[in-house]
């Protein structure tokens, strides 16, 4: 139907490090506030998610370290690239990650920016932090399934 808008997923960007440096315990979609040209530059299929984190600051959630270049066919004095980003979510998911991110000392950390429906959004990740031995037993874990699956395959 023409008008009608794409109605799949279209990623931008992910943040693949995310799941090795962290446990991610749960997920929040939420939708991001930008520019006209900030739009148009995630797009075009740029930014970068690296030294990305979400904070909480008076009873908001900011995403920061968000890096979107500015778009080259607008005016180049629009956006900051790195500037800090509302993220939109209710009221009691804000409530619910802020309590836990205080108590259980866990963090938010953005997994990827995509649009959907048109609509730019970000998945948050409530996330524990990982360390050295954990990641080790993490990869250990994977290579022994790969090489289940491999020995599975020339079984068939």
């Amino acid at each position: 139907m023409p008008g009608r808008r794409d109605e799949g997923e279209k990623v931008v960007a992910s943040n693949r490090k995310a799941r090795h440096d962290y446990e991610i315990l749960e997920t929040v979609e939420c939708g991001i506030q930008l520019t006209g040209d900030e739009v148009k530059s995630l797009r075009q299929g740029r930014a970068s998610l690296a030294d990305c984190y979400g904070r909480l600051r008076s009873g908001e959630v900011w995403l920061e370290g968000l890096h979107i270049p500015p778009y080259e066919q607008g005016d180049q004095r629009t956006h900051q690239p790195m500037r800090p980003r509302k993220l939109l979510l209710h009221r009691r998911e804000i409530d619910r990650l802020g309590a836990q991110v205080a108590e259980k000392g866990l963090s938010l950390v953005p997994l990827r920016v995509y649009f959907t429906h048109g609509m730019g959004k970000v998945e948050l990740a409530l996330a524990k932090g990982k360390r050295r031995h954990e990641k080790r037993h993490a990869i250990a874990k994977r290579d022994a399934q790969r090489e289940a699956e491999r020995e599975l395959g020339r079984r068939r």
